[in-house]
């Protein structure tokens, strides 16, 4: 059937595959660091967040989470001391989720790995100009599906590492 051979199918398929083994290797990385993969994704937006910090509802919006889930997130990560959550000063229904120094740390601990995974099989395959054009396009894709949402934090197109990756 001529219809399921469609270059659209297999680029969608290719990019979901490509992002289901990859968050695959990262999961693992990050369970071994005590995390789930949405919270090394909540510390990460709030360690590269002005301040470190970030309302509530933006996080909510940014990690494609409910608000009650993010809620239930932040809770569980407050527990753990890696968030604080500070009441906004102008609006009192609203409040911040804040990286704590704990929860820094924990980041610390964490990103090496997680850079390694990366380097190996994400930034390691492509050439410099692919990965260009990898950056890019996905800025364009996520622009295009996300317009009313600027980014919280503007992507940077990766540097290849100094050194070789490390081989798992």
């Amino acid at each position: 059937m001529e219809l399921l051979d469609d270059s659209r199918l297999t680029t969608m398929r290719l990019l979901t595959e490509a992002y289901t083994s990859l968050n695959s290797l990262c999961a693992e990385h990050f369970a071994a660091h005590g995390l789930a993969a949405i919270e090394f994704e909540v510390l990460l937006r709030l360690a590269r967040a002005p301040g470190r910090q970030l309302r509530m509802t933006d996080l909510s919006r940014h990690t494609a989470m409910s608000t009650s889930g993010v809620t239930r997130m932040v809770d569980r990560l407050e527990r753990e001391g890696l968030v604080a959550r500070v009441p906004c000063d102008t609006d009192r229904r609203s409040s911040f989720a804040v990286l704590t120094a704990r929860g820094l740390g924990r980041l610390a601990d964490t990103v090496p790995g997680h850079l390694e995974i990366l380097d190996e099989w994400l930034i390691g395959p492509l050439t410099q100009r692919q990965l260009q054009g990898l950056v890019a396009g996905l800025r364009v894709v996520r622009d295009a599906v996300r317009p009313d949402e600027a980014p919280a934090i503007e992507v940077r197109a990766p540097r290849r590492p100094s050194a070789a990756p490390v081989r798992h």
